[in-house]
C-alpha cells in the first residue's frame, strides 16, 4: 500500500462512521509496539522488513535502549475493505506498570481497544489491569493472541497441544471479563434495590424477597472473546503473519465445498470433518480425531515452519507454489530461516489485513458512543447525571450525534500534554523545494562548476585562492549566495528566534467529541474542578452570557485554538480543521492546561470525569541543582516536567526541598533523565528515595517478645523501665491508668482530656476509600454551619453519606464504641484522612454529619471559634506524629472533657474592667477622641452579635499579652494532648507495601525466594501456569526495601524473572520501635543490650535523621572491645 497524502487523511476524517479510534493494550513485552509496526508498514510509512525491528512508535532514545514503551503515541492509518475506506487512529500504549497512567490517557480518547496476549505467558497481572481500565471506560475490546511462533519454535508443541493451550488462554481471559461483568450487574441490582426500598417503604404487607441475582436475565454473550464471533485473531507479529478463522473459512468453503457460515461456526471448537461424507461432526476423542482448527489451520502452519527450519527446499517450493505466492530470490537464498518464514507468511496471511479487518468490523465508530458512557464522562465526583443543570443535560444529545454542523457545540477532551522539540513542529520545519527551485539550483550549480573549471585552467598558480577568484569574477555577489542557498532557504520559514530554537513546545493529546475544531476558534478551557452550577451562580445572565466580558469564574479560561496537528507517530502534520470523532494534537495550550482539561464552546459543559490511574505515585526523591545558581532553571524544568507527565507530582516541602513523586523506579529514572536533558538542562543531584511511613497505635500486646504471657513472669528491670516511662511525659500532665491525658492551657483557663484508641482495620480501610466523600461531607457541614444557603444537596449524595455512616456503625460495635459515629467531629489529617476526632463533651454537640441546624444556635456560635481551634490542633497532631513526624493512620482521638468554666469567669471580669477603663479614658480625651470613643461605645451597645462572642474577644485581647491569643493556646494544647495520648499507648510504624508479581521458571525459583526474604518480602501464593514451566509468584514487599529489587532479581536469575511492583496498602510493622528487654527470659534470649536489629527502630531513626530530629544512638557501640591494628574487628 502506498503512503497516503495529507489530503487523503483530511478527506477520510470527515466520514465519522468510518473512523476507528483504537489503542493497543497489553502486559509489558507482549508485542504491542511490534504489532503496531506491522500495521504501520501496511501503509508504507516504514518498510515491512523493518517491522518489529524499528519499533517506530518508540521515538524516545531510552525507549529504544530499554526495549519498552514509556508513553502513548498516536498514528493515523488508512485501510480499505470491501470498497469502504477507513481511517484508523491507532494509539500504542506502554505495558510497564510504572506507566499505567499513560494507558489511562489513551483509553479515554478511544472507542475500542486491541488486547494483546502472549501465547506462551498467557494472562499476566498487567493484562488484568488494562482489561479493567478498558471496562471502566466502557470501551469495547478485541483480542490478539500474539507470539504463536514461540509455541512452535521454543516450546515445540504439537498442533493438538497448542490448540488446548490457546483454548486455556481464552478461558482465562473470558473468566476475567465474566468477573467484571458480574460485579457490574450486582452493583446495578443493589442500586435498584435501594431505590425500590425507598418506594415501597410506604406500602405495608408481605415482602417477598427475590433471591435471583439478575445475572440470568442479562445477556453477556457479546462480551466474551471467541474466534467464531470474529473478535479473536492469532498472530506472530515478529514474523508478520496473523489470521482470523474467517480467512480460512473462505478458503476451505471453496476447497471442500462446505458453506462458509457452517465453517465459521465449527472451525473453532471440538468439531471434526468426515472427508468421505463431507460432513462436520462433534469430535469423538476416542477415535483420536483432530479438531478442525488443528487439522485445517495449525497443521499447515506447523508444516511450513518445519520445512523452513529444516531447510527442506523442495517442500518449501511446493508450499509456495500451492499457495500461489511469489518469493524474491534474495529471501529464498537467505540463510536465516526467520527471513524466509516472514517472506512467505506475510504474503499468505498478512497480519495487517487480519487485525485491521477485525477492528473495522467489530469495534464501534465514534457515532456508536453509548448513552451510559456519555453520562459517566459528564458526572464528576459524587454528582449524578440528573442533578446537572438542564442546559448541561442537553449536551448529551450533541455527544451522541457527534455532528459537524456549525451549530453543534465543540467539545474536546485533552487527556494529556506532551513535550515536542520546537524544531519538530510543522511550522518550524524547512519547507520542501518546488520543481522550479530545484531546476534553478541545478542551473546555478552547473554555472559555478563551469566557472571553476575555467578558473583552474586559466589561473593554475592561484589554486589556494580559487574561491576568492570566483568571488572576484562575480562582482554582483550572486554566486556566493547560491553556495549558501540551502542553508538560507531552510532558515527562512523559522519564526523561532535562534536562542529559543531548542525549547520544548507542548502539544495537547486530544479528541473531538462533538462539533468541528477550527484553527483560531475561541473556546472555553474547563479545569477538572470547574462546575457549571457555580458558573450559574456567578454569572447573572446564565449560559447565554457573551463570552468576552465574563466575570472571573474559577477553573475556567477563554483561549484560542492556535495550531491543530495530525499525529503521525514521530511526525506532526498541520491541519486547518478537525471534524468530530478524531484524535488530534493542539498547540498553544501550555499556559491554559496543566495535565488534562475539557475544551468546550459552551460554558454549560461539565469537565469530564478525572482519569483513573491504576498506579499510585509513591516513590519520592528530593532534587537540587549541583550549582545553587541554577535553581531557577530547576524550578522551571520541574514545572515543565509536571505538565509533560500525567502521573508525576511535584511538591515543595516545608523544608524547602523540591520533591519529585513518581510511580516506580523506571518512571523515576525517566523523569530524572527528562529533567537533566530536556526541561532543566542542568546537572542535578538526587537524594536517596524518601520513603513514606505512617504512625499508629495498637492494642496492648498479650505476650512479650519471647511469647511469655505478660504479667506472669518475673520482671528484672521493671523499676528501671517504669522510671523511663515516667520521664517521657513532662510535669503538669495527668495520665490515668487507662490512658486518658489531661492537659491545661498555659494561662490555666481551659482543661482538655483526650484519649487515643486504635481504629479497627476495616474502619481505616473504609475511611481511606471514601476520602472524596469525606471531603464533600466537610464542605457541606461547614457551609451549613456558616449559615450559607447551599445549593440543594442531591439525594444520591445524601444516600452515599448515610451508607458510609452505616458502614462505620456496622464495624464500630461494642461498649467502648457506643454512639461514637454520631459524635464524630472531624476527620484528619487535611480533614479527609483515616483518623477521627470524637467529641464526648455534653456542652458542645458538634457533629460532622449534615443535618438540621436549628436548635441551640446561640450555644453553637459561642463555642464555634474555640471548637475550630480544637479541630485545628487535632489536624496538626494527625499530620505529624510523635515518633518521626509522619502522618497518623487508624487512630481515634476522643475528647472526653473540655472545661472552660475558668475562662468564662475570666471573660466576665475582663468585660467589667474593660468598660470601667473605657469610661475613664473617655473623660480624659479631647473632642476628636471623644467622638471616636462614642463610636466605640455605640458599637459595643448596638452590636448584633451575641454577647458571649464579644466576651471571648475581650478575654482574648487581655490574655494575649503574656501567652498569645487564646485560640492559639487551645490549638497547641490540643496538639500536645493528642501526642501524649498516643505516647501512652503502644506505638507502631506502618510501612507502605507493594504487591509484587513475578513470573519465573522453576529452576530459578530458589533465587527469587532468596532475594525476597533478604528484602523482608513475604510470599502470598505461588502457582504454576498450565502447559508451561512458568511459575507465578505473588508476594508483598515493603516500599522501603524495593529499590534495586528488580535489577537484583534480574541479575540473580540471569534475566529469567522480572517483577511488577504496584503499591497496594499500608501494613503495621509488628516490632515495637522503643522495645527494651525487661524480663529474665528476654535478657537470656536477646542479651543485655538487645542489639539484634529492630526493623521498626531502624526505619524510625532513618526518617528522624533525614528530618534533622534527635536520634537516640550511641556513637561508640562496643567500648569494651579492644581494637588493634593487626586485627581490625
Amino acid at each position: 500500500m502506498v503512503l497516503n497524502s495529507l489530503d487523503k487523511m483530511i478527506q477520510l476524517q470527515k466520514n465519522t462512521a468510518n473512523i476507528r479510534n483504537i489503542c493497543v493494550l497489553a502486559h509489558v513485552d507482549h508485542g504491542k509496539t511490534t504489532l503496531a509496526d506491522c500495521l504501520i508498514s501496511s501503509n508504507g510509512i516504514i518498510s515491512s522488513r523493518l517491522a518489529g525491528k524499528l519499533r517506530y512508535m518508540d521515538s524516545r532514545k531510552d525507549e529504544q535502549i530499554r526495549g519498552i514503551t514509556m508513553k502513548s503515541s498516536a498514528i493515523s492509518l488508512h485501510y480499505t475493505k470491501d470498497n469502504e475506506e477507513y481511517l484508523i487512529n491507532l494509539i500504542d500504549s506502554p505495558g510497564h506498570v510504572d506507566f499505567s497512567s499513560e494507558v489511562s490517557t489513551a483509553v479515554r480518547i478511544c472507542d475500542g481497544c486491541i488486547i494483546v496476549v502472549d501465547a506462551v505467558e498467557g494472562v499476566c497481572p498487567q493484562t488484568q489491569a488494562v482489561l479493567r481500565q478498558a471496562w471502566l471506560e466502557n470501551i469495547r475490546p478485541v483480542l490478539v493472541i500474539n507470539k504463536i511462533d514461540r509455541l512452535i519454535v521454543e516450546l515445540k508443541f504439537a498442533p493438538q497441544e497448542a490448540y488446548s493451550h490457546l483454548k486455556n488462554i481464552l478461558e482465562q481471559i473470558n473468566a476475567l471479563t465474566g468477573a467484571l461483568f458480574t460485579s457490574k450487574v450486582l452493583e446495578e441490582r443493589a442500586e435498584r434495590e435501594t431505590e425500590s426500598q425507598g418506594n415501597s417503604s410506604s406500602e405495608q404487607g408481605e415482602q417477598v424477597y427475590d433471591w435471583s441475582t439478575g445475572l440470568e436475565n442479562t445477556d453477556d454473550s457479546h462480551l466474551y472473546f471467541s474466534p467464531d464471533q470474529g473478535n479473536v485473531v492469532f498472530t506472530s507479529a515478529i514474523d508478520g503473519w496473523g489470521f482470523g478463522i474467517e480467512h480460512f473459512a473462505e478458503i476451505y468453503s471453496q476447497k471442500i465445498g462446505i458453506k462458509k457460515e457452517v465453517l465459521l461456526k465449527t472451525l473453532w471448537g471440538d468439531y471434526y470433518i468426515n472427508m468421505k461424507a463431507k460432513r462436520i461432526m462433534k469430535v469423538d476423542q476416542a477415535k483420536g480425531k483432530k479438531p478442525l482448527f488443528v487439522q485445517l489451520i495449525l497443521e499447515n502452519i506447523w508444516s511450513l515452519y518445519d520445512a523452513v527450519l529444516k531447510k527442506d527446499k523442495e517442500k518449501i517450493d511446493k508450499i509456495v507454489t500451492s499457495l500461489g505466492l511469489k518469493i524474491g530470490a534474495r529471501e529464498a537464498r537467505h540463510s536465516d530461516p526467520k527471513v524466509q518464514i516472514s517472506a512467505i507468511c506475510s504474503q499468505w496471511l498478512p497480519i495487517s489485513h487480519a487485525v485491521l479487518a477485525m477492528v473495522c468490523q467489530k469495534l464501534p465508530s465514534p457515532l456508536d458512543i453509548t448513552a451510559e458512557r456519555v453520562e459517566k464522562l459528564m458526572c464528576t465526583g459524587s454528582q449524578t447525571f440528573d442533578s446537572l443543570p438542564p442546559e448541561t443535560q442537553a449536551l448529551k444529545a450533541a455527544f451522541m450525534k457527534c455532528g459537524s454542523e456549525d451549530t453543534a457545540p465543540v467539545i474536546i477532551f485533552v487527556s494529556k500534554m506532551f513535550a515536542v522539540d520546537a524544531k519538530a513542529l510543522p511550522q518550524n520545519k524547512p519547507r520542501p523545494l518546488t520543481q522550479a527551485e530545484i531546476a534553478q539550483r541545478r542551473e546555478r550549480a552547473r554555472q559555478r562548476h563551469a566557472e571553476k573549471l575555467a578558473a583552474a585552467q586559466g589561473q593554475a598558480p592561484l589554486e589556494p585562492t580559487q574561491d576568492g577568484s570566483v568571488l572576484e569574477t562575480n562582482p554582483k555577489g550572486e554566486e556566493p549566495r547560491a553556495g549558501n542557498e540551502e542553508q538560507v532557504e531552510s532558515m527562512t520559514p523559522k519564526p523561532v528566534p535562534q536562542e529559543e530554537s531548542n525549547q520544548e513546545s507542548f502539544v495537547a493529546f486530544a479528541r473531538v467529541f462533538s462539533g468541528v475544531a477550527r484553527r483560531g476558534k475561541k473556546i472555553f478551557v474547563l479545569g477538572p474542578k470547574y462546575s457549571p452550577v457555580e458558573f450559574l451562580q456567578r454569572v447573572p445572565l446564565g449560559f447565554s452570557a457573551p463570552p468576552d466580558d465574563l466575570p472571573p469564574v474559577p477553573h475556567m479560561a477563554y483561549c484560542t485554538l492556535e495550531n491543530l496537528y495530525l499525529l503521525m507517530g514521530r511526525e506532526l502534520e498541520d491541519l486547518e480543521e478537525v471534524p468530530p470523532g478524531n484524535v488530534l494534537g493542539i498547540g498553544g495550550l501550555q499556559d491554559f492546561v496543566l495535565k488534562s482539561a475539557t475544551l468546550c464552546s459552551l460554558p454549560s459543559c461539565p469537565p469530564f470525569i478525572p482519569l483513573n490511574f491504576e498506579a499510585t505515585p509513591i516513590v519520592r526523591v528530593a532534587v537540587e541543582p549541583k550549582h545553587p545558581s541554577e535553581m531557577p532553571h530547576l524550578v522551571k524544568g520541574m514545572k515543565l516536567l509536571n505538565q509533560a507527565d500525567p502521573c508525576v507530582q511535584i511538591l515543595i516541602q516545608e523544608t524547602g526541598e523540591h520533591v519529585l513523586v513518581t510511580a516506580g523506579e523506571v518512571h523515576l529514572q525517566r523523569c530524572l533523565d527528562d529533567l537533566k536533558e530536556r526541561f532543566a538542562k542542568i546537572h542535578i543531584s538526587v537524594s536517596e528515595p524518601i520513603i513514606p511511613f505512617r504512625e499508629t497505635i495498637t492494642k496492648p500486646p498479650k505476650v512479650d517478645m519471647v511469647n511469655e504471657e505478660i504479667g506472669k513472669q518475673q520482671k528484672v528491670a521493671v523499676i528501671h523501665q517504669t522510671k523511663e516511662d515516667q520521664s517521657k511525659i513532662p510535669e503538669g500532665i495527668q495520665v490515668d491508668s487507662d490512658g486518658l491525658v489531661t492537659l491545661t492551657t498555659p494561662n490555666k483557663l481551659a482543661t482538655l482530656s483526650v484519649r487515643a484508641m486504635p481504629l479497627p482495620e476495616e474502619v481505616t480501610q473504609i475511611l481511606e476509600e471514601n476520602s472524596d466523600l469525606i471531603r464533600s461531607i466537610q464542605q457541606l457541614t461547614s457551609s451549613l454551619n456558616e449559615g450559607r444557603n447551599t445549593q440543594m444537596i442531591h439525594q444520591k449524595t445524601l444516600e452515599k453519606i448515610w451508607e458510609f455512616k452505616g458502614k462505620l456503625e456496622q464495624h464500630l460495635t461494642g461498649r467502648k464504641w457506643r454512639n461514637v459515629v454520631d459524635q464524630i467531629w472531624s476527620f484528619g489529617p487535611r480533614k479527609c484522612g483515616p483518623n477521627i476526632l470524637v467529641n464526648k463533651n455534653e456542652d458542645l454537640q458538634n457533629s460532622v454529619w449534615p443535618g438540621p441546624v436549628s436548635k441551640a444556635s446561640k450555644e453553637v456560635t459561642k463555642y464555634r471559634d474555640l471548637g475550630n481551634s480544637i479541630v485545628s490542633g487535632f489536624q496538626l497532631a494527625t499530620l505529624s506524629g510523635p515518633m518521626c513526624e509522619e502522618p497518623l493512620m487508624g487512630v481515634c482521638f476522643v475528647l472526653e472533657k473540655w472545661d472552660l468554666s475558668k475562662f468564662e469567669g475570666q471573660g466576665a471580669n475582663d468585660k467589667q474592667n474593660q468598660e470601667q477603663s473605657d469610661l475613664v479614658k473617655e473623660g480624659q480625651r479631647g473632642d476628636e477622641t471623644r467622638s471616636s470613643g462614642d463610636e466605640n461605645q455605640e458599637l459595643q451597645d448596638g452590636c448584633p452579635e451575641p454577647c458571649e462572642k464579644r466576651t471571648v474577644q475581650k478575654g482574648e485581647a487581655s490574655l494575649s499579652d503574656c501567652y498569645g491569643p487564646f485560640s492559639g493556646q487551645l490549638i497547641a494544647t490540643m496538639k500536645e494532648a493528642c501526642r501524649y495520648a498516643l505516647q501512652v499507648k503502644p506505638q507502631r510504624l506502618m510501612a507502605a507495601m507493594y504487591t509484587c508479581d513475578i513470573m519465573a521458571t522453576g529452576d530459578v525459583l530458589g533465587r527469587v525466594y532468596a532475594v525476597l526474604s533478604k528484602r523482608e518480602g513475604r510470599v502470598l501464593q505461588e502457582e504454576m501456569k498450565e502447559g508451561t514451566d512458568m511459575f507465578i509468584i505473588k508476594a508483598v514487599l515493603p516500599v522501603a526495601e524495593s529499590f534495586g529489587f528488580a535489577d537484583e532479581i534480574r541479575k540473580r536469575t540471569s534475566g529469567l524473572a522480572s517483577p511488577q511492583l504496584v503499591f497496594s496498602h499500608w501494613e503495621i510493622i509488628p516490632s515495637d520501635p522503643f522495645w527494651v528487654p525487661t524480663t529474665e527470659e528476654e535478657y537470656l534470649h536477646f542479651g543485655e543490650k538487645a542489639d539484634s536489629e529492630n526493623q521498626a527502630r531502624k526505619y524510625m531513626n532513618a526518617v528522624r535523621k533525614r528530618k534533622g530530629l534527635y536520634v537516640e544512638e550511641k556513637i561508640v557501640e562496643h567500648a569494651e572491645k579492644q581494637r588493634t591494628l593487626s586485627k581490625n574487628k
